[in-house]
């Protein structure tokens, strides 16, 4: 099964491709993971990475997609594989379109966790994280069992990302209207769109993506 899942930021994307890696036995294929691995490696298109990355630029499609293109050579990645990160541009999406065409490496579907903006505003706003384990939590849908105590290992140390506010969330959901919201459409006339109310709790929507899944293989 070779899957990529959208959504704005806060959607629980990241949640749900942890699961289908756990439940479902595929790869998770992070972007930014495979461009650390590959400059880490000194592989070829690693070594072009990093000195684009030296002189402070990004990096460009081209060079993202030689990385994903070197990645889906490997042995591991025959049981299935999540995107995640790739595509966030139309111009992203036909370059991907080109190298799984390339390598006999059709899309089975594309999975779309469609949230309110205000909820989505609320879950990234309430997040924090335990400065000691790194678990999760959230104000409102997953506070500490004991006020100010992780539930994991007893520090009273947490910590919240900067950009966790309603300010900057409104910002980057702008950016997902412009650049990636585009990419809704792109799948949908391929026939490869598939809409999961990403509303529901964490569980509802695992079982709703695997009914997806099921349908998918026939």
């Amino acid at each position: 099964m070779r899957l990529i899942v959208l959504g704005p930021p806060g959607a629980g994307k990241g949640t749900q491709a942890q699961r289908l890696v756990v439940n479902h036995g595929l790869v998770q294929l992070s972007t930014g993971d495979m461009l650390r691995a590959a400059v880490a490696a000194q592989t070829p298109v690693g070594i072009e990475a990093k000195a684009i990355m030296e002189t402070g630029k990004l990096v460009p499609d081209s060079v993202v997609t030689g990385i994903i293109s070197d990645r889906l050579d490997d042995d591991d990645i025959k049981g299935g594989f999540i995107l995640d990160g790739f595509p966030r541009t139309l111009k992203q999406a036909d370059a991907l379109e080109r190298l799984l065409a390339e390598k006999a490496m059709p899309l089975d579907g594309v999975i779309i966790l469609e949230v309110d903006d205000d909820a989505l505003v609320e879950r990234v706003a309430g997040r924090f994280t335990c400065a000691s384990c790194g678990t999760g939590y959230h104000d409102t849908f997953k506070p500490t069992k004991t006020d100010g105590v992780c539930d994991v290992c007893g520090s009273a140390e947490f910590k919240r990302r900067a950009d966790d506010n309603a300010e900057t969330m409104r910002t980057r959901l702008q950016a997902y209207y412009k650049d990636t919201a585009p990419l809704v459409g792109y799948y949908y006339a391929k026939g490869k769109l598939k809409s999961v109310d990403g509303m529901a709790g964490i569980d509802a929507v695992g079982a709703e993506i695997d009914a997806l899944l099921a349908d998918m293989k026939g």
